[in-house]
Order: structure tokens, then C-alpha cells, then sequence
């Protein structure tokens, strides 16, 4: 059983509220969100659109729902701008993180991403040239040592739509950066990327000595197979159902939960499903996410 002076968790308001489909959720508030996450026994979140920008009101929000900020998405640009722009945004992020407490900026190429757009996932992804490798890994080596300036680190969040998206891809970054560059891992990521969950096994395996933050996010292997099939994009596949909550799609977490507890990680785990939550109530499946954790872990 994983350590509960160690392992917290918690859960991503994109179940609430879509930060990349804003029409998702859209009714759902703030406090709704927070208060949700608190009753159904998560300690954890990261940070949706809806979230107060100031660190003192945020703060007040979360302390009175025994809530705290784990992490939250930054978006780096090394391979669209110059790097001293990813530098500069990256700053006020990490000083807002770090104001409101938390230890971890997840981070995420997006300068040629398609996650965003409609482009099918699978058929365009990008794939980076070896210029490209290399302005993403030493921009990341730079974002780790400004986040040690704070006492903080930072994972990089392999994605759908990215140029770090399959196994292969995961291992080249990892080979190319410090190893102060932590690796957030997401096993539904990687379960989409490649099709089944055995891939997720063998990343974490491979990489769990410098694992920092996990994203616990499950697929519908049926919608992405639809997805793969009729040349859909990521987000026509999130509109569809592809992932969902542990415990109720492909991925058998007892596995990862294993490796985690193995090597004695120490850290968050988050739930992450964003799903529309007209269709998928984001209170029952926080529960049904817990009660599976719980389960399965003891935590």
C-alpha cells in the first residue's frame, strides 16, 4: 500500500470546468468546483480558468476547504518564439505558484501543438526536428534551475497533440535533459498515444526515479479507436468521452500503483478526466475516483 504521510492526492478542475473547451462546464462555478473536490476526499488541485488570479484570495478559498494548489499547466513555446519569452512567462507563473504553496509547475510544449486544434491528433501530430529536440530539452534545463530558485521543481507533461506524445518520444526528452528536469507522468496520455495500457506500465518502470507529479487518467479505448479511425482531433475526442476516472475505462491501475509504491514515491497523484460534464456529473465521478483509489491503495 502506497504511504499517506507521503502520496497525497488530488483532482484537475478540467472535470468542472474545460480550460481548452470553455463551452464545457461553463455554468459550473468556482466554489462548486473546490467544494466538490473537498467533499468527495481529494486535499488536492491544480488550477482551471475559473480560478481567482490573485494569490491571497485563491489562498482564503482553498484553506477554508482543506484545498491546496499542487500544480498547475504552463505552457512553454521553445519551438515557436524566442526562448527569453517562455523564460519571462514562466517567472510570473512560478512566483504565483509559489505563492499560493505549491512545489510543482507541470509544463508542456505548446509552440507547435495541435492539442488545441482541429486537426486530427494521430495523422498530424508534430514531430520535432533535431533543433527542435534540442531548443525544448535546454529550454526546460533553464525552466528547472529557475524553479530551484524557489525551492520548487518542474515535470514535463507528455500530451496528445505534442512532439512528446509516444514512449519513444518520452525517452528521447528524458535522455536529453538534466536530471533536475522531473517527468509528470499520465497514464492516460500514453495509454491514448499507443493503444493499450502496458506502455504506461513500461514508461513509469523506466522513468520512476525521476517521476515528481502523476496524472491518474483513464481512456474509453472504443472512443479512441473512433478517434484514430475517422481522423478526429484531441478535442473532438474529449467531446466523445475518451477518458474518464480510474476504474472505469481500459487501464488496470493496480500496476502503477505498485510501481509507485516500490520505489517509495513521494508526491501528488491527480485525477484528471475531463469529460463534458453535462454528460459525466464531475461530484459522481470524483467519488467513484476516490472510492477506487481508496480501494486499490489504501490512501
Amino acid at each position: 500500500m502506497l504511504d499517506k504521510n507521503k502520496v497525497k492526492l488530488g483532482i484537475a478542475p478540467i472535470a468542472w470546468t474545460n480550460d481548452d473547451l470553455p463551452e464545457l462546464g461553463g455554468e459550473n462555478t468556482f466554489e462548486q468546483c473546490i467544494s466538490e473536490m473537498a467533499l468527495s476526499g481529494f486535499t488536492g488541485s491544480e488550477v482551471g480558468n475559473k480560478y481567482p488570479k490573485d494569490p491571497e484570495v485563491l489562498k482564503r478559498y482553498l484553506d477554508l476547504r482543506g484545498v491546496q494548489i499542487c500544480n498547475a499547466w504552463f505552457s512553454t513555446l521553445f519551438t515557436s518564439e524566442p526562448e527569453e519569452v517562455t523564460i519571462e512567462n514562466f517567472i510570473k507563473h512560478r512566483d504565483f505558484l509559489h505563492a499560493v504553496g505549491s512545489k510543482m509547475i507541470g509544463c508542456s510544449e505548446q509552440g507547435n501543438s495541435i492539442q488545441g486544434t482541429m486537426k486530427p491528433v494521430f495523422d498530424e501530430k508534430p514531430v520535432y526536428t533535431e533543433e527542435e529536440w534540442v531548443k525544448v530539452t535546454q529550454g526546460m534545463n533553464k525552466l528547472a534551475k529557475l524553479a530551484a530558485e524557489k525551492g520548487m521543481k518542474v515535470s514535463f507533461h507528455h500530451h496528445m497533440g505534442t512532439g512528446v506524445q509516444t514512449p519513444e518520444e518520452v525517452d528521447k526528452f528524458m535522455e536529453m535533459t538534466n536530471d533536475d528536469v522531473y517527468l509528470l507522468f499520465d497514464s492516460g496520455h500514453l495509454a491514448y498515444s499507443e493503444g493499450n495500457a502496458e506502455v504506461a506500465y513500461e514508461v513509469l518502470r523506466k522513468h520512476i526515479d525521476r517521476v515528481a507529479h502523476v496524472h491518474l487518467k483513464d481512456i474509453r479505448l472504443d472512443v479512441v479507436n473512433k478517434v484514430k479511425e475517422d481522423k478526429l482531433s484531441f478535442l473532438e475526442g474529449v467531446k466523445m468521452g475518451a477518458f474518464t476516472i480510474p476504474g472505469d475505462g481500459l487501464i488496470d491501475f493496480k500496476p502503477i500503483f505498485k510501481i509507485l509504491e516500490d520505489a517509495n514515491y513521494e508526491g501528488w497523484m491527480v485525477v484528471e478526466a475531463e469529460q463534458d460534464p453535462a454528460i459525466a456529473n464531475p461530484f459522481e465521478y470524483a467519488l467513484k475516483a476516490r472510492a477506487y483509489i481508496r480501494e486499490n491503495t489504501g490512501l
